[in-house]
């Protein structure tokens, strides 16, 4: 394993040198992280045997432009959530389609199941949009202190003989392409990930709306440049003077990290 630092990291030209100085032979970084990459320099990964991105929706433009640059070997999108024990299943990018409003997640890894269920618990055809399930031992037991949580997340395997089998219900909408990759569509619920930080802006709402002065509040992921998004908080108030900017970031850095404060 090597480590490498957040400067070098942050900057393409510093970043080929590393991997050519250390022979990195496979490498994980984050979409976003990818993305800003790529942005700057869409060859800086030439050569690199294996290269795998994941962590949140990805970009088709900042994936082809990798391609028609100097791409690596391999370059693998791969698709999990923490639940599920990080990577839960992997897709070999060759090309990216004129058009092209995602990058399929492909297939399960070894021993790890992963099912479109509709909300009966039943398969879906390709093509239909369900629920994505991911099975298998690399589950994680559930939430800590959380056992409502885990029961609602955690479910016992319909289509499985074993009486233990578990599938945890990701919250992630999606379908079986006609090759039998899967495709990610949305979420069923209203969490967003930025960064690839999980989030849900009710949190965010419920703070700004116990704020004095502020009626109202809404929080949205609005994109930022290519594969970038950012927290963005619109609120109603009724005395600008009692719920300025600097009030607001007050009340929410002393409940909330840092990755759920607004950029704006």
């Amino acid at each position: 394993f090597v480590v490498i630092a957040r400067d070098v990291l942050l900057s393409p030209r510093n970043l080929v040198a590393e991997i050519q100085r250390q022979k990195v032979t496979a490498m994980f970084v984050t979409t976003a992280l990818f993305n800003q990459i790529t942005e700057s320099d869409p060859g800086a990964f030439a050569g690199l045997p294996c290269l795998l991105f994941g962590g949140e929706a990805s970009d088709p433009s900042a994936v082809a432009a990798v391609l028609r640059a100097a791409p690596p070997e391999r370059l693998i999108h791969v698709y999990g959530p923490t639940e599920a024990t990080t990577f839960a299943t992997w897709h070999l990018v060759h090309e990216v389609a004129e058009g092209a409003t995602t990058i399929p997640i492909g297939r399960p890894i070894t021993n790890t199941k992963a099912l479109i269920l509709d909300r009966y618990l039943n398969p879906v055809p390709v093509g239909i949009a369900g629920e994505l399930h991911i099975g298998g031992p690399g589950l994680a037991r559930g939430y800590l202190d959380r056992p409502d949580l885990s029961a609602e997340r955690f479910i016992r395997d319909p289509l499985s003989a074993d009486e233990q089998a578990r599938l945890y219900k990701t919250g992630d909408l999606a379908r079986y392409l006609p090759d039998g990759a899967i495709e990610l569509l949305g979420r069923l619920d209203e969490q967003v990930k930025v960064r690839g930080f999980r989030i849900e802006p009710g949190e965010i709402e419920s703070v700004l709306r116990a704020c004095p002065a502020v009626t109202d509040a809404v929080v949205l992921a609005r994109e930022c440049g290519r594969g970038d998004r950012r927290l963005v908080a619109y609120v109603v108030v009724d005395d600008l003077s009692a719920a300025s900017e600097e009030r607001l970031r007050a009340a929410l850095d002393d409940c909330l990290p840092a990755y759920m404060i607004p950029s704006a």
